[in-house]
Formats: C-alpha cells, structure tokens, sequence
C-alpha cells in the first residue's frame, strides 16, 4: 500500500473538476446528476460523492473527527465549486492548453519517487489503495493548472522590497521564533473583501468564541474541520512543520511566548482572523555551511555544422595549447559557446557542484585544483573545466536572507490568494442543486 501522503495528494487534487456543461446526452440530459452549476460549467454529483467518501476515509484513516453531515457537504461542495472556477479561468486565458503531458509526468513521477514506487508501477499501487490512475493523473493536471494559475495571477505579483528584507534580518538576531522549528496548526475565518464593520464584528464574535471552547478543551482538529476556511481544514488545519525562518510574519509576535500545546488568541488581518496552536517546537541549526567549488570552462555545443567528433577535436586542440602555456581565459573567450562565462573567460564564479548537470559534476568532482580536465560530453555539449579553488563556506547570512525573501512572501501570498479567491467567487455566477 501507498504511504499517506499520497492519499493526501488525491483527496487536494480530487478537488479538481474536469467536466463541463457540454457533456450532455443527445436528448439533451446531463449524463450525470448536477451538483452545482458554475458559470458555463458543472459540479457534478458523482465528483461530489466520490470526493466526500475520500475526504471521510482520510478523516477516518488519520483520526481527524469531522462536522457534522450537513456542514461537511457544503465545505466539500464549495471546495469543488472553487476548484470549477480557477479551472474555467485558466482556460479562458489559455493556460489550459499549456500543461503538457511531460510536465504532468514530472509531477507524477515526483509523487511516485516520494513514495518509493517506480514510475511504471503506480497505476497498481494506487489500484491497491483503490485508486483509478485516470482519475489520479487528470485531477494531478487540474492541480498543476490552478497551481499554476495562481502563481501566475497571486505569486508573481507579490514583491518585496530591500527595506522589508532589512527589517526582516534586523528581527532575526535573537529571535526565539527564527531560531526554532514548529508544528503548527491553523484556523482561518475570512471576512468579505469589503467587509462592513457588523460583518467585521461578526467574523470576531465568531473567532473569540472558537479560541473560548480551545480553552475549555474542544478539539482543535474538530473545530478547524468545521469553521476554518484554510486549505487544510479537513486535515484538521495542520500545517505540518516550518523552519522558523519562514514562519509567516503575521505569526511571528504570537509565537514568541508561545509552548508546543498553546494556542493563541485570534489573529487579525485586514481580511480575515487567525487561531493558531504549536502541535510541537523544537530548536533549528542556526549555522550553515555548504562545499563550494570555483570553476572555469570552455563549452563547444555541436550543431548543423559541428558535429561531436569536430566539437571534441577542438577541445582536444584548445587543451593541448593551455597545457603549452596558452591562457585558459583566452581560449574560453576566442571559443566558448556558454553565453554566461565566455566573455569572463569560461568562470564560472563559486557555486555548489551539485548546481551541475550530473556529468560535469562528476568531473568537477574528480578533477585536481589546477589541473584541466580531458574534453568529457554533457547535455549541453562538449567541455574541458579547471577547478580553481575548493572552500567550506559558511552561507548562514546568505541562507537568513533568502528565508526572508520566503517568509515575507508567504505572509504576503496567504492573504492575497485568499482575496483572490473570493474575487474569483464573487465574480461566479452559482447555482446550487444539493
């Protein structure tokens, strides 16, 4: 049998419907029961069902009590009801027709390698979990469609300036919450994007009277399956374990004080308020260091009028004069096709070797400092390499700012895809058959 995690895949990509109004009988008649009616498009019955008997053994498989039948079955038809709008957008902007087969194959296969599954033999396991690998492998394309269509409409969009990347680092030195790991689970209650202050009022009655039955014991897994708004509330809002670097800024004051058990009051943002519990803490490795390698190259890329062998033979006669006491630099810049490095004389600055194609890594590997290697073929064509200096770095620093950079980005891209979704929602004409 599959791990978990890959159930836990099916039940996010199930969400996904692939059917449209069109697909009807020649009589006319829907060739399914209609759930729901999403602009030009339908939820149909039998995604619903199929969705909510997944949504109920994964809660059962992983002791996660659920809302009661009617509260359950309008979160299950809403996230399909989304996931039909997201769909008709990418493909009115003609997203659709760009995930091919080979990017669906990727993602796949990454499923299958997390799972210690070769790719060809996933169609059986996922049968043995009762899943039918059609199904599994259209839902997976409409989860990489919306993916994408998110980071294309919501992530692209998102900047962040110097100022917030300083203030950011300037908060990391002593902080408690940088410096550790945590477990979290979260509970998410929105507010409409032009929230009237009764509205406002009521989201906040409604959120303190959430974090007052924590207090007094109820369930958080309970009560996040059937209040939070969040994408992991069917899996009791868990948000599994983030580097503390990457917590999300809006997290960051409340968690300072806060033990593996605690739950914190809620949050507010300027659309939505925040419950969020420590499942679990434990302290990070502040320091980081990696193995960096700084390496020049000569490329030559055969073509129409290069073959392998002429490519190799010039190598071979580029190689012959350095080791004459010709300068590399110059035999990079008269014959190097690496756009990026010829002109600085085939430097390829430091970088980790496993930055490479597996073939130059491997000869970055066993090449002496100082030495040029013999020409060896690669993806991108033929090269001869010198390593020029090997160094144990210490990229902490580096490592905080690019934490940042993903910190403040997620505290960013949380509040705006859930402002972009409901625009999306808004904007949906929906009609409701359940």
């Amino acid at each position: 049998m599959l791990r978990t995690n890959i159930l836990c895949v099916v039940i996010a990509l199930s969400a996904a419907p692939a059917v449209s109004a069109d697909e009807l009988s020649e009589t006319g008649d829907f060739l399914d029961g209609v759930a729901a009616i999403v602009n030009e498009g339908v939820v149909l019955k039998s995604q619903f069902e199929r969705h909510l008997a997944t949504i109920r053994a994964n809660a059962e498989k992983m002791d996660i009590p659920l809302p009661p039948d009617d509260i359950l079955e309008e979160q299950v038809l809403e996230q399909l009801i989304l996931a039909e709008i997201q769909l008709q957008r990418a493909d009115r902007i003609g997203l659709t027709q760009q995930i091919s087969d080979q990017v669906v194959n990727q993602a796949i296969a990454r499923v299958a390698n997390q799972n210690g599954v070769p790719f060809n033999e996933l169609p059986r396991f996922l049968a043995e979990d009762g899943i039918i690998y059609a199904e599994f492998r259209a839902t997976m394309r409409d989860e990489i469609t919306i993916n994408e269509l998110k980071g294309i409409e919501v992530t692209r969009n998102i900047h962040v300036s110097e100022r917030e990347i300083e203030q950011c680092l300037a908060d990391l030195d002593g902080n408690v919450v940088a410096n550790s790991d945590w477990e979290l689970s979260h509970i998410l209650l929105t507010m409409p994007e032009s929230a009237t202050s009764e509205q406002i009022e009521e989201v906040e009655t409604q959120a303190n009277l959430i974090y007052e039955r924590l207090q007094d014991g109820a369930d958080f897994r309970q009560l996040a399956a059937r209040y939070s708004a969040g994408p992991t509330a069917l899996e009791g809002g868990s948000l599994g374990w983030l580097d503390g670097q990457q917590i999300p800024t809006i997290f960051t004051d409340v968690l300072q004080d806060m033990s593996s058990g605690d739950i914190a009051p809620p949050i507010r943002t300027a659309s939505s308020f925040h419950i969020v519990k420590v499942d679990s803490l434990r302290l990070a490795v502040e320091r980081s260091e990696i193995d960096q390698v700084k390496v020049r190259h000569i490329l030559i890329t055969p073509n129409e009028i290069i073959d392998d062998e002429t490519a190799q033979q010039r190598l071979d006669e580029a190689l012959e004069k350095i080791r004459g006491g010709e300068d590399f630099a110059e035999q990079a810049k008269l014959l190097s096709d690496d756009p990026g490095s010829a002109n600085l004389g085939g430097d390829l600055g430091w970088s980790q070797p496993g930055d490479y194609v597996p073939e130059f890594t491997q000869a970055v590997a066993d090449a002496e400092i100082g030495v040029v290697t013999e020409p060896f073929r690669s993806y991108h064509g033929w090269h001869i390499l010198e390593v020029l200096e090997r160094r144990v770095y210490d990229n902490t620093e580096d490592l905080k700012e690019s934490n940042c950079l993903v910190r403040i980005r997620m505290s960013k891209q949380d509040e705006e895809t859930q402002l972009w979704r409901q625009r999306l929602r808004d904007g949906a004409f929906v009609e409701s058959r359940i």
